[in-house]
This record gives C-alpha cells, structure tokens and sequence, in this order.
C-alpha cells in the first residue's frame, strides 16, 4: 500500500458569480488517506455501496503489459485487501475510457472493462463480471453487445435495472464497420445469470468518444451524454426510461458548441428520488466552461445551466446529489503550471460555496478523470498522480452536518 501523505493546505477560492455578504463561504476540508493500491496504478474509479462501504477500483500494468482490474473496499475505518477482478494482455487501456465497478445488493459486485477485438487501433469489446459473494469469486466475462464487428465498444456506464438485473449502457462503433462514421449509445439488460434482454438503441449518432453516464430516478432511469449533430455541433443529450419505454433523444441544453472533432468530455448524472443533476463541460464560442442544470421531475425538464467554472477550464466533471438538493461538482482546471481538481457546492437557486482546491495535477491525458462518491456524511476522492510510477490517490471529506438531512418541501436547508 501507498503510505499516507501530508495533504496539501486547501485554497480557498474567490468566487466572483457567487452572492456575497448573506452567507458566510463554507468549506470542504479533505484529508487523503492511504491508498491501496499498489504503485503504478491509475484510472480509479469510486462507487458507494448498499451497505455504506465504499468501492475504489483501479488498473495496474505490469512490465510485461498484463493489465488487472483489482478493487478494495473502505468501511469508513480501513480498506479491505484489494482484489482482483481480472487481467489479461490483450485489455484495450485508455485514459478516457476506464473500467467501473458497481455494488448491488446481497454482495452483488458488477464489474466492466475492455479488450482488443482486433488490429484496429480502436477495435475492442465491453466485458462484464459478475461477483455473487462480495468480489471473492468472479463469474465468466459476458459481452453485451452481440454485433461481432471489430469495432470501438466502451465508454459504459452501470445501474441497477428492474426484476434483479443490471442496466449496461454504452457507446457503439458497428456502424463504422459499414463506412458509416456515426457512432450511438446503446443498452441491454443483464439478469444474474448472464442472460441479455431489452438491446435497445438510445441515439443513432453521438460523439465518439465522451462518457456516458446514467441514474435512476423515482420515474426511471435518465442517461446523458454527448450528442453529435449533422453539422457538428456537440452539446449533451438525454433520454429517459419512462413507463417503460425510452423517450426520444432531446438536448439537455442548447450550448451550441459546433467541433469537428471529438472533446473526450462526457457529462456527469446525478439522482435522487425526483431530483436530478447534470453537470457538463462545453467550449462553445471558444469559452470553455463548466456549467449544471438541476431538474424536480426526475428529468422530464431542467432549469437554466448554472456556470462553475472560471478560467481555463478542461472539464472532467464529476457529480454527486446531496440530501438537501444541491449537488457536489468537480472538474479540472488549468493553471500556470498544470493543472488542479477543483471541486465546489452549487445549489439550485446558483449558490456556489464548499469552494475547494483538492489537488494539484498534470493536464495531461495520463491524469485521467478524478472520481468522487458519498456514503452518508462522508465524500470520497480519486485520482491519477503522474509519475514513474503513477499512483492512485484517495482523500476523504466530512460533509457539513446541515448538508446530510433531506430538504423539507423542496427547498434547501441552507436557504
């Protein structure tokens, strides 16, 4: 294991959009703590657990370019021993396209992550694995989509789905194996067992290579990601599962970011009962920007997008809900020498405060996406530290107490 470090002091950030002189700025104040990762390791990601534990998953690869998908559970005290989910030579390891981990119930473990295919550079698979007994034992991989075309597959996104299934969500790259440049999200149903049902084709042309990500809400699930007109123009798309059935595509916000290529930025989703959250990086009329858009309907309509982020923004957006309905946003933020994961507390209304600087990082590709999850009371934080080796870094922050209740009547306990 990594050993603990001095966390750096937090900088508190002028923020010049938020309201002043009402409300005195509150703050988060993360402390890392041990890793359990081994040197190495990058693309962490974080889930919370049923139970209250917390999952991080990470990748290693060895000299001899073995990659293994290994996870530890926090228990809000220690880690557990890391496992391994699996390895192999031939798993497809993108910055941008990084494997997850999703905890169900009664020691339910869901893991995917990705395989060559084929020679093509971005030819390769979605795997999944399934664990009935806490990550001690992992089931034989399935595929879930059943094209057969040595195409791109990835970028998924995992929830719970009705009658004791999961819900896979992902982008698919079969059309291109016809000349057709378009890439969509797709999805497919998988019980315990390994069976697939309900293959469905959420949108027939996004952008290439964006995240997904998706919730469940009280009315359904809600899946966002970024949508890729005739004429290029790149904003974030969203459809829900209502009443059984998904609802046609339709964007989140008109941004109107026109880019002829793809920004390797997806949104992040967050749910709550009716409340939902979609927090989103654009660079439209070359301003770049991080912006969130709340919705009470379990995301049948949003208000106007709210502005995070100021400066030279890169994006790599992280979101959670908090019990009161605002919501915990983080992204990446260039500086005069790097780069930094700034993190900040929005409410509805436009309310900006919890305002933090957690880390500093490198801009590059290689300093992946940070990742954030909450268990009751508690946020946890991962990210990719550049180096030789590189290593996973994990840090832990106490949410103010009035923040953990829910808010009465729709309106936040801080107002």
């Amino acid at each position: 294991m990594n050993k603990p470090r001095l966390f750096v002091p937090l900088i508190i950030l002028a923020w010049f959009g938020c309201n002043s002189g009402e409300h005195q700025p509150a703050t988060l104040e993360p402390r890392e703590i041990a890793s359990p990762s081994a040197p190495g390791s990058a693309e962490p990601n974080l889930v919370a657990a049923p139970d209250g534990g917390v999952y991080l998953s990470w990748l290693n690869v060895s000299e001899d370019r073995t990659a293994a998908l290994r996870f530890a559970k926090h228990d809000g005290e220690a880690w557990s021993e890391p496992g391994t989910v699996a390895q192999g030579q031939n798993w497809f390891v993108n910055w941008a396209d990084f494997p997850s981990l999703l905890a169900l119930s009664d020691n339910w473990l869901v893991a995917h992550w990705l395989a060559k295919s084929g020679p093509g550079t971005y030819a390769y698979n979605v795997y999944l694995a399934q664990s009935l007994d806490g990550g001690q034992t992992w089931s034989e991989p399935v595929v879930p989509h059943t094209d057969g075309t040595e195409t791109e597959h990835g970028f998924v996104s995992l929830l719970p789905w009705p009658n004791d299934r999961l819900g896979v969500v992902w982008l698919d790259g079969r059309n291109f194996a016809q000349g057709k440049h378009e890439m969509t999200v797709r999805f497919a149903a998988l019980d315990r067992s390994g069976r697939l049902s309900d293959e469905a084709v959420l949108d027939s042309r996004t952008c290439e290579c964006c995240q997904t990500s998706a919730a469940l809400t009280a009315e359904g699930a809600i899946v966002a990601y970024r949508d890729r007109s005739e004429n290029e123009v790149r904003d974030i798309g969203v459809v829900r599962w209502v009443n059984g059935q998904w609802t046609e595509p339709r964007i989140l916000h008109a941004d109107n970011w026109t880019f002829h290529a793809c920004p390797v930025n997806g949104p992040a989703v967050a749910a709550d009962g009716h409340n939902v959250a979609i927090a989103w990086f654009t660079a439209a009329h070359d301003t770049p920007k991080v912006q969130i858009a709340f919705s009470e309907d379990s995301g049948a309509t949003f208000g106007a997008p709210i502005r995070l982020s100021e400066g030279e923004t890169l994006g790599r957006v992280d979101a959670l809900l908090l019990p009161d309905g605002s919501a915990l946003v983080s992204w990446m933020e260039s500086t005069d020498t790097a780069a930094e994961i700034r993190v900040c507390r929005v409410q509805r209304d436009g309310r900006i405060d919890l305002t933090t600087t957690l880390a500093a990082i490198s801009a590059g590709r290689a300093s992946g996406f940070p990742r954030m999850a909450r268990s009751g009371n508690q946020v946890y934080f991962a990210w990719t530290q550049v180096g030789e080796p590189s290593t996973v870094r994990v840090a832990v922050a106490e949410l103010p107490h009035e923040l953990t209740r829910p808010a009465t009547d729709g309106v936040s306990l801080a107002d």
